[in-house]
C-alpha cells in the first residue's frame, strides 16, 4: 500500500468493525483506493469502501503470513458460531461493569477483553467489540475505549429497551393479526398502529386522500386484501374494527357521534321546563275537549299530528289537523335549533331513526302525546260538497289526544264504525271526498304496496305496506293541511317554503289501459314526472292536482315545517316575517343537509336489501318487467312481487313492459355494496 494516513493505521489482511448507519459488522482490509479503504465485510466477503474513521483497528495478521482477504481465513477463523461463544456472559460483564463504575475509570479493548473474557485472542475480541456495539445496557464504547455507563443510564437504557421490545412485539402482533385478520384490541395498540387503523377507516369510509405506508401496504398484501375500500371494510370485519352494517357514507356525517352532550343537556332542560308557561301560552286556543285521535306506525314514537272532528249546527263538521308545536320550547338559533338546521330532518334508517332533535325532546313533550295538554298548530276545515275548501283557517291551540292508534287499529274502526268512535269513520268520508276532488284535478293515484327491509341486530327483515282507509286518510289529511297553509301564505304574501312540480304529458289513456295496473302502470306513469321544486313562491303541485302546497306537518323530523310554523307565528304576532330572500337562502343552506340524509338512507336501504338477499336460501323470484334503465348495458328495471320493490337486473331477452320475468340472484355482497340480478322471460 502505498505510504497514506490509512495505511499508517491499516494494512491488508487486519479485522476491523465497521461503525457506520448500518448495524456493525466485522470485515477484513484489502487495499486502499484514493484514501478510502477496500474492505470485505461479514461471512459473505461483500465488497464494501469506508473512510479510516469509520473503522476500528481489532487485530493485525502475523508480519509472515500472507493476508487473509475473508473472515474465515486463516488467522482469524471466524464463524457465527464461534463468535456467538466468545461473547462475554453476563455475569462476567455485570462484574466488569461493577468495577469500572467503582473506580470510575475507562479501559482499552484488549484490557476489556482481558477482564471478561479467556484470553485476548482475535475471536474474543471481535466478539466484544460486536456485543460492545449491541444492545447491551452497561457499557458504552467512545473513542476506542470502554466505559462503564451510570446507573442511572443503565434503568434508563433498560426501561427504554423494554418499551422497545414492547412496542416490537405489539407491532408484531398487528402485523400477524392482519395477516390473519383476528380481532385487535384498541388498546394493545401503539399509536401508530393505531394510525394506521385510523388510517384503514378512512380508506373504508371512501377517503382515500392519504396513502397507505409501504409496511401497511405489505400487510395487506399478506392478509389477501386489495387496497380498495370495499376489501379494507372486509379486512376491518374480520379485525372486529368495523360494525359489518355501519355505512361508509356515515363517517363523515353529522350523524356519525349523535348529539354532543351540552345539546342532550340543553334537551334536559327543556324538559324540566315544558309544564312551566311560555311566551304566547295565553293566546292558544283550547281544543282539549275535541276527541283527538293520533295515528301511527307501531314502532313511531315521536308524534307529529292528529285529527279532530267538530260536531257543527249546520253544514258538514269543522275537521281538525294538529300539528306537533316544537318552536313552543327550541328558541329560534338556539344550540337545539341550529343542530336541527345541520340535520335538517330525522334521519330513518332500517335499525330505527336517528331523530332531529334530542330523542328525550322528540318523543317527550315536542310530541302529541296521549292523555298529555300538548301545544300545537291546528288547522280547521271545512269542506263543500265537491270536496273544495269552503272555509279554513289557523291556530296556535291546546290539544289532548284521547289516545294513539296503529294503522291496523284505525283500519278497524273506520270498517266498523261503532258509535262510539263514528268521528274516524266519518273523517274518512270526508278524506275520500277531498281526494275525489283532487283526483277530478289531475291528481295522480300512486298508491301501491311498499316493501322495505329493516334491520333487527344482524338479521334483515322485510316489511310490506300495504295501501289501507287510514293510511289514505291521513296521508289525504296531511296534504290538505298542507294547501290550507300554502293558500293562507299566499293570501298574505307569506314567504314558505312551497314545494311545487312542473305539469309534464302522460302516455296516452289508451296505451296506459293495456299496461297491468299497479306497479307496471305505475312506473310508466313515474318515469315521466319531474322531481318536486322547493321555492318561496306559491306554484302548482302536478301530481297532487293543487293550485300551491307546502309541506307542515312534521315540524318535529323535518326543519323545513318548523320554518313555516315561525312564518305563521311571526306574521300572527305582527312581526317581521323572513322575506323570500332570506327563507331562500336557508332553504339553500337546508337543501345540502337533507340531500345528505337522503343519500344516507338509500344507501342504508340498499345495503338492507343486499343483506336480505344473503340470508334467502331461495334464489330465484318471479317479477315484472317495468322498463329499460340502460338499454346499451341490457340493464333494466323489474318489480319483484315478494318484495313490493322495484330493483334493476340483467335483463335477458326483449321483455316489455308488464312482461313476466324470472329474477335470479348472480352475485350479492352487501360489504361491497354489491348486488346482481338477471331476469329472463
Amino acid at each position: 500500500m502505498p505510504a497514506t494516513a490509512a495505511s499508517r493505521r491499516f494494512r491488508a489482511g487486519d479485522l476491523v468493525g465497521i461503525q457506520d448507519d448500518s448495524r456493525p459488522q466485522l470485515a477484513v482490509v484489502v487495499g486502499e483506493k484514493g484514501g478510502r479503504l477496500d474492505l470485505r465485510a461479514g461471512f459473505e466477503a461483500r465488497p464494501v469502501q469506508r473512510g479510516a474513521r469509520q473503522l476500528d483497528l481489532l487485530a493485525s495478521p502475523p508480519a509472515e503470513q500472507p493476508p487473509p482477504c475473508r473472515l474465515s481465513q486463516v488467522p482469524w477463523e471466524l464463524s457465527p458460531e464461534r463468535l456467538q461463544q466468545a461473547a462475554p456472559r453476563p455475569r462476567e460483564a455485570g462484574a466488569a461493569w461493577l468495577l469500572l463504575v467503582q473506580e470510575s475509570v475507562s479501559l482499552s479493548l484488549p484490557d476489556f477483553v482481558d477482564l471478561v473474557g479467556d484470553c485476548a485472542d482475535p475471536a474474543q475480541t471481535a466478539a466484544c467489540w460486536l456485543w460492545l456495539q449491541g444492545s447491551q445496557t452497561l457499557f458504552r464504547w467512545r473513542q476506542e475505549r470502554v466505559e462503564a455507563r451510570s446507573l442511572v443510564d443503565v434503568h434508563r437504557l433498560r426501561r427504554d429497551a423494554r418499551r422497545q421490545r414492547l412496542r416490537e412485539h405489539r407491532r408484531r402482533r398487528w402485523q400477524e393479526a392482519l395477516r390473519q385478520r383476528r380481532p385487535v384490541h384498541v388498546e394493545d395498540l401503539e399509536p401508530e398502529q393505531l394510525e394506521q387503523l385510523q388510517l384503514l377507516r378512512d380508506w373504508a369510509g371512501g377517503v382515500c386522500g392519504h396513502p397507505l405506508p409501504d409496511d401497511l401496504q405489505h400487510a395487506l398484501q399478506a392478509a389477501h386484501c386489495h387496497a380498495d375500500a370495499a376489501s379494507i371494510r372486509h379486512l376491518l370485519v374480520d379485525l372486529a374494527q368495523w360494525e359489518r352494517h355501519h355505512l361508509p357514507s356515515m363517517e363523515t356525517s353529522i350523524w356519525h357521534g349523535g348529539f354532543a352532550e351540552e345539546l342532550e343537556a340543553e334537551a334536559r332542560r327543556l324538559v324540566d321546563l315544558c309544564e312551566a308557561p311560555q311566551p304566547g301560552d295565553e293566546h292558544r286556543l283550547d281544543l282539549t275537549g275535541l276527541h283527538t285521535v293520533t295515528i301511527d306506525d307501531d314502532d313511531t314514537r315521536d308524534i307529529d299530528d292528529g285529527l279532530s272532528l267538530e260536531a257543527r249546527l249546520q253544514g258538514t263538521g269543522r275537521l281538525w289537523i294538529h300539528i306537533a308545536d316544537p318552536g313552543r320550547l327550541v328558541a329560534t338559533d338556539s344550540p337545539l335549533d341550529l343542530e336541527a338546521r345541520r340535520r335538517g330532518s330525522s334521519l330513518y334508517l332500517a335499525r330505527g331513526p336517528l331523530p332531529m332533535f334530542p330523542e328525550i325532546l322528540s318523543t317527550g313533550p315536542l310530541s302529541l302525546r296521549p292523555a298529555a295538554r300538548c301545544p300545537a298548530w291546528s288547522v280547521w276545515v271545512e269542506l263543500a260538497e265537491d270536496g273544495s275548501v269552503a272555509a279554513a283557517g289557523v291556530e296556535r291551540s291546546w290539544v289532548k289526544p284521547a289516545y294513539r292508534l296503529s294503522y291496523a287499529d284505525a283500519d278497524e274502526l273506520i270498517e266498523l264504525a261503532p258509535p262510539q268512535e263514528r268521528h274516524l269513520a266519518e273523517i274518512h268520508g270526508l278524506m275520500e271526498l277531498r281526494r275525489r276532488w283532487r283526483m277530478a284535478r289531475g291528481a295522480l293515484n300512486l298508491d301501491q304496496p311498499e316493501g322495505r327491509v329493516r334491520g333487527d341486530g344482524e338479521h334483515a327483515l322485510l316489511e310490506i305496506t300495504e295501501p289501507s282507509p287510514s293510511r289514505r286518510m291521513v296521508a289525504e289529511a296531511m296534504i290538505l293541511a298542507g294547501a290550507v297553509i300554502a293558500r293562507h301564505g299566499q293570501e298574505h304574501g307569506l314567504a314558505l317554503p312551497y314545494r311545487s312540480q312542473l305539469p309534464v304529458e302522460l302516455p296516452p289513456a289508451e296505451e296506459l289501459e293495456r299496461l297491468p295496473p299497479g306497479p307496471v302502470r305505475n312506473a310508466a306513469i313515474k318515469r315521466c314526472l319531474s322531481r318536486s321544486h322547493l321555492g318561496t313562491s306559491p306554484a302548482p303541485h302536478f301530481s297532487l292536482g293543487l293550485e300551491s302546497y307546502v309541506q307542515a306537518t312534521s315540524p318535529i323530523r323535518r326543519y323545513g315545517d318548523l320554518l313555516v310554523q315561525r312564518q305563521l307565528q311571526a306574521q300572527r304576532q305582527g312581526q317581521p316575517p323572513l322575506t323570500e330572500a332570506d327563507l331562500g337562502a336557508l332553504l339553500s343552506e337546508l337543501d345540502g343537509a337533507v340531500r345528505q340524509g337522503q343519500r344516507i338512507a338509500r344507501e342504508d336501504q340498499r345495503h338492507w336489501q343486499q343483506v336480505w338477499f344473503e340470508q334467502q336460501q331461495q334464489h330465484q323470484w318471479r317479477g315484472l318487467f317495468l322498463r329499460w334503465l340502460r338499454p346499451q348495458d341490457r340493464l333494466g328495471l323489474v318489480h319483484l312481487e315478494d318484495m313490493a320493490m322495484d330493483l334493476a337486473a340483467e335483463c335477458h331477452d326483449t321483455p316489455a313492459p308488464g312482461d313476466e320475468v324470472l329474477v335470479r340472484l348472480l352475485q350479492v355482497d352487501s360489504l361491497r355494496d354489491l348486488l346482481r340480478l338477471t331476469a329472463s322471460a
